[in-house]
């Protein structure tokens, strides 16, 4: 079986700068699987996954979404596969978190129809999903920064894709609602989507387990599982700081901690 993405030595530069920001990178990302990205800030997380998905343009290499290039796709064809989380969660109109969810069926609603109560269905169990269902005749513009996120992971939720790209899914959470994402990217994984992440946070890897992706600030991608990448002397490296992967009894797993502040 195809990957449902896969990218083949693409590299990419902003325009009037010689940095190549991803240079030569491969990526392929089956169904169930979860990669994590991780890098230093302004390594490229956020331009690897916008490459993925078609928003920026590879000046060379190929990306396949199901076998297809996905230049020659259609927005609405794409939107069917991947879904994406971005950092940023911002909106213009007052819209209700139930129709702000609700848009995330745009790509299976037929032109000039409405919604249809199959739709409005997946819209409410996305929320519920997500544990904002209280939140639904709320303005988007007027709850906070958080609750938008997780608005807005419903939305990728209820637009039923293959994929879903999450771009920082936690950076505007607190601790206790970042551990409740990550339960849910774990689960939607048990339900067969597959997960593409960026993150600053090696734990949240750790935690998640898969592969990671990492990206250097040379452009450079280097994919193995969390296994072989979280590793002490790895991730020091990386983040230029001393950092320790012991395992911890009570909570059954590894940690990345640091040796000290």
């Amino acid at each position: 079986m195809d990957p449902i993405i896969q990218m083949r030595s693409v590299s990419f530069s902003y325009p009037g700068t010689q940095r190549k920001v991803l240079d030569n990178c491969s990526l392929s990302v089956e169904a169930g699987e979860i990669i994590s990205i991780l890098g230093p800030n302004g390594a490229g997380k956020s331009t690897l996954l916008n490459c993925a998905c078609n928003l920026l343009a590879p000046q060379s290499g190929d990306v396949l979404l199901n076998g297809k290039p996905i230049r020659t796709l259609a927005a609405r064809d794409v939107a069917r596969v991947i879904g994406y989380v971005q950092q940023y969660q911002k909106s213009a109109f007052s819209y209700t978190v139930f129709d702000y969810v609700l848009m995330g069926r745009a790509s299976r609603v037929g032109m000039f129809k409405k919604p249809s109560e199959a739709d409005r269905e997946a819209a409410w169990e996305a929320l519920e999903k997500m544990g904002v269902r209280h939140l639904a005749e709320r303005p988007i513009t007027e709850i906070s920064g958080g609750e938008r996120q997780q608005a807005a992971i419903a939305r990728a939720i209820a637009q039923e894709p293959q994929v879903i790209f999450f771009d920082e899914p936690t950076a505007h959470l607190d601790y206790g609602n970042q551990i409740a994402t990550l339960r849910l990217i774990a689960s939607l994984r048990r339900d067969g989507f597959a997960a593409l992440m960026t993150t600053h946070n090696p734990d949240h890897c750790i935690m998640l387990g898969g592969k990671i992706a990492l990206l250097d600030k040379d452009g450079h991608l280097e994919i193995g599982d969390v296994s072989q990448i979280a590793d002490a002397k790895v991730l020091s490296k990386v983040y230029h700081t001393d950092l320790l992967v012991p395992y911890i009894e009570e909570a059954g797993r590894f940690a990345c901690v640091p040796k000290s502040i």
